[in-house]
């Protein structure tokens, strides 16, 4: 008997070894993730760092200085740019090196290979899309330049040089959750994260939606409701700016164009409400003389953060700002001569041309009057714990067949692809957006703003400019297809040449403005200009309401200071409220309601049309109008394929202001016919008497920050490592765009002048180590508004207290 009992004692305890060491799933080896030698216990890190310590690398030619600030920001000053991109790579792995790996392979539809299974189809739509064929590309022509090929080569050698020190117990944790080692980093995947940006800021679409509204509604219907101007607009470019050049030819439209439009024909959505915000003001108009530049891009809120604050110092440049972590450079920032930012500018660079195959086997396929051979790209996706998969996708001179049929297909996200069509993208194309930082991050003056532009392809960005020669500038650039008006915006055809783009926009003849009379330039992601311009950008930008309220502002603006412009940053008043909530208010019949919906139209009648976060007007008036607009829309766009591509919000707002009598308003799953007012009183009372049934009777709890939603999620996921629920203002049309997980993912304000003056913060901190002090060191301050200066150092040796550990790296 005690020798069965030690044997099952035995035998449990090597099972529950063998557990401990085996995968299950999703789930880590727990042994190996609980070990204290080499788990996640190892990732604990403290506040105190070492104030000084020496290091030696291969791969460096001379000495790097790094100096630490207090929340561990990393001042790199090196004796040349090779040693210098070197360090930066080296830097940005220690502490983002996760999700550089993450990232890159989510781009290269490579997350199944070490996520499993589960994650096959979003790496399948990467690949299908193009991914890894536009970052071959890119890399292509990224290397032809000689200072943008040393920047890629050294930057690599730095982040190597990390990844090859490292023990498994030093692994990131996300590496020991997920039970995978970090791989080398290659040059490749600089090209990957442009790509990414391109997919977030130009790689969505609605041409599958609209061209099947206008196959439902008919032409006239569908450029009523989805016209190529709204009604509110305060375009980028001034109104009245006089376009100095001669344009070139615009081409004309197709055949099948124009058949679709007089109704002959036989045949991802994108998000209102997210955007970012940028201006610079002339030295004319602050209290100092010299210009002030600020940007806010408003992105998805991670942790750890899209960004990462760097300064980079070498002979010839001295910048500060934020990086993308695994691309060398600064991005957004400063040096001592001039300051930029960026905006999207949501130019129309993905098209869908529909495709004509020969036949089943689809070797051919009819374009310009002929048969043309298709091209075969095969993806090899590997998946863990399976056999690789071998996806061939077939390619048209316009780019992939992103799914040939709907047997390659899955539902879900990727709705707006449509079946069977070819994808031109500007995504696929090469580009060199890396020469335009370098240029930038070296820059002395407007002229150096305009070369380092003629390089930026995509994704398109408003481009603002300030330096202390007191110029300020603004450019909606990038490489803009020439196209006929309105090109793009529905499924175009794939046979005919006519449709295919013509070229492109030359540089000298994308909008910009220099110094303009009202002594500022800013973009809010709307209209690039107003109707005078001759070519074609998009038929659809960002509402007006956040560009509205900054001008507006900037305009009543004198002696500006940093703070004018951080109080703008975080402005929350409602440009969409002052203009409708009146209108709304006339139409209701207060004899009908109940004791709560009256309190309610007490609150909205004397709400100050600000997103406070104290503010219960705001939340009854948001409640009240996506219920308005929905129960607009909602009838008439319930076919699942014309996919919830509801008509703008201003042109919802002309319907109320000024067409009452539309026949939109009427509910046709009804008998009866209902009106303007009709509709505006039951989308009052249904959002009333939700909030009622959510958050009981009108009260605190009904308070704008209780009741919108707001966290920033960590990149896995896990509630562990995101910051929970607060309390935030601001909403997707107001110029602090809080909303639905994004918003302000870097505040800048420069101050220009003799010494220039920078201004930031993250929401977040520069370490991607959830059990580090500078995870989130910096998140109390950005949810409060408030903004940190810089420490811009014009040397290694310059004294200052704010400087707690400086890392000095020799060659190995």
């Amino acid at each position: 008997m005690k020798f069965t009992k030690a044997f099952l004692s035995i035998a449990f305890t090597l099972a529950l070894i063998w557990a401990l060491q085996t995968k299950f799933g999703p789930v880590p080896p727990v042994g190996r993730f609980l070990s204290p030698a080499d788990g996640f216990w190892q990732n604990a890190e403290s506040k105190h760092i070492l104030t000084t310590r020496n290091l030696n690398l291969p791969g460096l030619t001379g000495k790097v200085t790094i100096k630490y600030d207090e929340n561990r920001i990393p001042h790199i000053f090196a004796q040349n740019e090779h040693d210098l991109y070197y360090a930066q790579g080296y830097i940005t792995a220690t502490d983002r090196l996760w999700q550089m790996d993450i990232q890159t392979r989510q781009a290269a539809g490579r997350l199944a290979e070490v996520l499993g299974p589960q994650l096959l189809d979003i790496d399948r739509y990467h690949r299908r899309m193009g991914m890894v064929y536009g970052a071959e590309n890119t890399l292509k022509t990224m290397m032809k330049e000689p200072a943008v090929k040393q920047m890629i080569l050294a930057y690599t050698d730095g982040i190597n040089a990390y990844i090859h020190r490292l023990h498994p117990r030093e692994y990131p944790i996300e590496f020991k959750m997920l039970d995978y080692a970090p791989e080398d980093w290659k040059p490749i995947n600089c090209a990957f994260l442009l790509k990414l940006m391109s997919e977030t800021l130009a790689g969505s679409s609605n041409e599958f939606a609209m061209s099947n509204i206008l196959k439902q509604f008919g032409p006239k219907a569908t450029n009523d409701l989805f016209p190529d101007y709204p009604m509110h607009e305060d375009p980028i470019i001034p109104v009245g700016t006089k376009w100095n050049f001669k344009p070139l030819p615009i081409p004309k439209p197709s055949k099948g164009f124009l058949a679709m439009l007089n109704d002959s024909a036989k045949r991802m959505v994108k998000e209102e409400g997210l955007g970012s915000n940028n201006w610079a003001v002339s030295g004319s108009k602050t209290a100092n003389g010299y210009p002030i530049l600020a940007n806010d891009p408003h992105l998805n809120l991670t942790f750890p953060s899209i960004w990462y604050q760097i300064q980079l110092s070498s002979p010839g440049m001295n910048v500060y700002g934020v990086s993308l972590p695994g691309s060398p450079c600064v991005i957004l920032g400063f040096n001592n001569n001039i300051s930029w930012g960026i905006t999207n500018v949501d130019a129309d660079v993905l098209d869908w041309y529909q495709v004509k195959f020969k036949d089943d086997k689809k070797t051919e396929y009819w374009y310009n009057n002929q048969w043309n051979k298709t091209n075969r790209r095969v993806e090899v996706i590997n998946i863990r714990g399976q056999k690789p998969l071998y996806d061939t996708v077939i390619y048209t001179h316009h780019g992939p067949v992103v799914y040939e049929d709907k047997t390659r297909k899955t539902d879900g996200e990727y709705s707006f692809v449509p079946v069977g069509d070819a994808l031109r993208w500007i995504a696929h194309d090469g580009s060199d957006e890396l020469m335009t930082m370098y240029i930038l991050n070296k820059g002395k003056n407007y002229t150096d703003y305009r070369k380092a532009l003629t390089y930026f392809n995509a994704p398109a960005s408003n481009f603002v400019f300030a330096s202390k020669d007191n110029d300020i500038a603004i450019t909606p650039n990038g490489k803009y297809p020439l196209k006929y008006k309105d090109q793009g915006k529905y499924i175009l055809d794939g046979t005919d040449p006519a449709d295919d783009w013509h070229g492109w926009i030359p540089f000298d003849q994308n909008p910009t403005v220099k110094n303009p009379p009202r002594g500022f330039v800013s973009s809010a992601n709307q209209s690039s200009t107003d109707q005078t311009y001759p070519y074609y950008i998009n038929w659809s930008f960002a509402p007006y309401e956040r560009g509205k309220r900054i001008n507006d502002r900037l305009t009543a603006m004198q002696k500006a200071t940093v703070d004018s412009m951080r109080i703008l940053q975080t402005d929350t008043y409602s440009i969409r409220a002052q203009d409708i909530l009146p209108t709304m208010l006339k139409y209701i019949d207060v004899s009908k309601m109940d004791q709560t919906q009256l309190t309610a139209f007490d609150i909205i009648k004397n709400w100050n049309k600000d997103f406070a976060i104290n503010s219960t007007g705001a939340t009854v008036f948001n409640a009240w109008w996506i219920k308005l607009y929905q129960m607009i829309w909602s009838d008439d766009f319930a076919a699942k394929d014309l996919q919830e591509n509801y008509p703008s919000m201003d042109r919802t707002e002309q319907l109320l202001l000024k067409e009452p009598n539309s026949k939109w308003f009427d509910d046709t799953r009804t008998s009866e016919k209902e009106t303007c007012a009709d509709i505006v009183n039951l989308a009052f009372k249904t959002a009333v008497n939700e909030l009622n049934k959510q958050y009981g009777k009108p009260g605190k709890n009904w308070q704008w920050g209780l009741v919108k939603k707001m966290e920033v999620v960590h990149l896995t996921r896990q509630e562990a490592f995101s910051s929970g629920n607060f309390e935030s203002g601001g909403t997707g049309s107001t110029i602090n765009a809080l909303n639905n997980g994004h918003g302000p993912s870097w505040r800048m304000v420069v101050q220009m002048g003799p010494t220039v003056k920078g201004y930031g913060i993250l929401p977040g901190g520069e370490s991607g180590n959830p059990g580090s002090f500078f995870y989130s060191d910096m998140l109390k301050t950005w949810q409060q508004g408030q903004l940190k200066e810089l420490l811009f150092l014009q040397s290694a040796g310059e004294a200052s207290n704010r400087i707690k550990t400086t890392l000095t790296i020799g060659s190995k």
